[in-house]
């Protein structure tokens, strides 16, 4: 299964592609589209759609996790990576492939074993996870693979509880 995880952002969104095939999980390709700064944000949420949607034909995901958005105080950024990730959501159903969505504590808890890890700690273990030489950068990159591993992992279990039920 070819799983792609995103990082939703307007500056930068993070993207990875892995493949789960038993219980291996290995990287596609991975990267971030950005945007420019200063330009209209209609603009860098056309951008934003359009590099999905090529990279999507590219590389024809299974399925596209993305990380849920958590904001404490920046209304602003709040609103304009909402959007982001709305029109990167369409982008996804508008190609008929199921989404998933996970906290930050889910894919820390999936990735590291405790939902409150640093950053760090959840950066070395995708590294660590995918047999990467360098933690993958800028962190949007990293964040988008463990998304996509954590996706990896609860798709496992979810076809194991699954197939319980049905036995």
């Amino acid at each position: 299964m070819r799983i792609l995880g995103i990082d939703p952002g307007i500056a930068i969104v993070g993207f990875g592609f892995v493949d789960k095939v038993g219980s291996k999980i290995t990287p596609v390709q991975y990267g971030c589209i950005q945007t420019e700064a200063h330009t209209p944000d209609e603009e860098r949420l056309l951008h934003v759609y359009e590099a999905l949607v090529q990279l999507i034909d590219q590389y024809k995901p299974e399925a596209v996790a993305f990380e849920k958005l958590f904001f404490n105080r920046n209304v602003t950024t709040a609103m304009s990576v909402s959007q982001a990730r709305g029109v990167l959501i369409l982008a996804a159903i508008q190609k008929g492939l199921p989404v998933a969505e996970y906290t930050p504590m889910q894919v820390k808890q999936a990735i590291v074993g405790y939902g409150k890890a640093e950053k760090k700690q959840v950066q070395e273990m995708v590294r660590m996870y995918l047999r990467l030489q360098q933690i993958p950068k800028p962190d949007d990159v990293a964040d988008a693979l463990a998304v996509a591993i954590c996706h990896a992992h609860s798709y496992t279990l979810n076809s194991k509880i699954n197939e319980v039920l049905r036995t």
